[in-house]
């Protein structure tokens, strides 16, 4: 019998501590994680543009994002600290291995007291929550705009998530927006008012004051 026969039905033995599940990190670890991706945009001249965001794990709050056409690893660096101001920062920064970051980008990170977590090879679920929001991009929004230039994308993504923030419901926080909203106490009688979202693509519902 071979030696490879033997490691493929000897049960595996490990000297290693048992340690928590990637499920129970993230839960526990919830209120100081934060997630980085980069998306793709075309627009109508065939110009390739690249978004760069940071969301928060807690309430899935849009932190920060912004446009380019050429990313490079100072620009995603100098995003970061922008979305970084008077200690604002998480423990943890999930990631993927995209070269854009740059080789020292988790060393640096750790010189402002984040740790920096960098995603396994082809395993978008370890940043479920980034993955997620890309993919509300782009059904609720990028899908059903033809993007112009730079400048007509940024005032677009800042529409949108001035929506995903302060109004769109999410069923993972009972239906509310990231930001929670003041209360204030609205007659039932008042009418309700609309108030249109990107030319009428989304709507957002309140009593008017």
């Amino acid at each position: 019998m071979s030696a490879r026969s033997i490691r493929r039905y000897r049960i595996g033995t490990s000297n290693r501590p048992p340690s928590q599940t990637w499920r129970t990190f993230l839960a526990n670890q919830a209120k100081g994680i934060w997630a980085a991706d980069l998306l793709v945009v075309q627009t109508i001249g065939f110009r390739t543009l690249y978004v760069l965001f940071l969301v928060s794990h807690a309430r899935r709050e849009l932190i920060s994002m912004n446009v380019t056409a050429s990313p490079t690893a100072a620009w995603v660096w100098q995003q970061l600290i922008n979305a970084t101001p008077w200690n604002r920062k998480p423990g943890h920064l999930i990631h993927d291995r995209d070269h854009v970051y740059g080789k020292d980008f988790d060393t640096r990170l750790a010189a402002l007291g984040i740790t920096g977590i960098r995603a396994p090879y082809r395993a978008p679920k370890a940043n479920a929550i980034a993955e997620r929001l890309v993919g509300t991009l782009r059904r609720e929004c990028l899908d059903h705009i033809i993007v112009l230039d730079e400048g007509h994308l940024v005032s677009v993504l800042r529409e949108f998530a001035a929506y995903y923030n302060l109004d769109r419901p999410h069923r993972r926080l009972d239906l509310l927006p990231p930001i929670r909203p003041t209360s204030r106490p609205l007659a039932s009688i008042a009418p309700v008012v609309s108030r249109s979202v990107l030319g009428g693509l989304h709507h957002v519902y309140s009593r008017a004051a």
